[in-house]
């Protein structure tokens, strides 16, 4: 079990890595030049070539999700919610971050900046998060790990549409395994192994038959029991990606699928 811990661990390492290169957005910025090229050129190419073209870019070192929230916290607590803002807080719903995670990150600022601070940028965020379900490019922003291909061999078992990026498979690795909001795969058992789930996105549930309903949040581990009848999915506003393996694999391992999990017993889930 300590081997596979480590096996594990060292596997969830090279996939934020290669996870993190794999999802770089390249920055590219024109507002300088379009708005003061001909007036101050050397400042329009430092806003965009160095800040924007260089700074932003350095996502090796720094999320664009993270940059995003940095300079929002920095603008708001100078006081400034100008349209510069608005553009900021537009970038950060595409980078990823989420109606909560704002909300929560500014609430705990305004005990710092300043409580009318807190009321402005509110208002204009309010415009911006309309929603608080993630497109899939913006679920895509906010985890280092690919989404992947559509799950189309294991589509009759699900609810909703999933997505499987295998990771090293050739090898033993991991499978990512991404859900979008409302999707769940049907009871199932697996029989003569167990199976690991680790959540590193979004929020979802993990339910046995017969007891409650575990949530899934980044950082959640599961590891099921063979013979144990059970489900797992999205919540219904949130994408959830988990990673998952098996172990203590015994000869005639296998799947049972079965019943489709009721909109009566998905629907209870908050």
């Amino acid at each position: 079990m300590y081997k596979n811990i480590i096996i594990c661990f060292a596997l969830l390492t090279a996939g934020i890595a290669n996870g993190q290169n794999t999802m770089k957005k390249e920055i590219k910025q024109t507002a300088g030049r379009t708005a003061l090229g001909e007036f101050a050129p050397e400042f329009a190419r430092l806003n965009d070539d160095v800040l924007f073209g260089e700074v932003w870019n350095r996502q090796d070192k720094m999320s664009l999700h993270d940059r995003s929230l940095t300079t929002i916290l920095s603008l708001v607590a100078q006081g400034i919610t100008d349209s510069s803002l608005k553009y900021h807080l537009q970038n950060a719903k595409q980078n990823g971050v989420t109606r909560q995670e704002f909300s929560e990150i500014i609430t705990h600022a305004a005990f710092y900046i300043g409580w009318p601070k807190a009321w402005a940028v509110f208002n204009m965020a309010k415009e911006v998060w309309t929603t608080d379900v993630q497109t899939r490019e913006e679920f895509q922003m906010s985890t280092p790990y690919p989404i992947g291909e559509p799950n189309t061999g294991y589509a009759q078992y699900f609810i909703g549409n999933s997505y499987l990026a295998p990771m090293e498979a050739e090898r033993g690795g991991v499978t990512n395994v991404t859900f979008e909001p409302g999707c769940r795969n049907n009871w199932h058992i697996h029989h003569r192994q167990v199976q690991v789930l680790i959540c590193v996105a979004g929020r979802g549930w993990y339910q046995e038959e017969g007891k409650t309903a575990v949530e899934l949040k980044p950082g959640v581990v599961i590891a099921i029991p063979a013979e144990v009848k059970h489900w797992h999915g999205a919540a219904r506003d949130s994408w959830m990606q988990h990673l998952t393996y098996h172990t203590h694999i015994e000869d005639g391992a296998s799947n049972e699928w079965l019943e489709p999990v009721t909109d009566e017993v998905y629907q209870k889930l908050e």
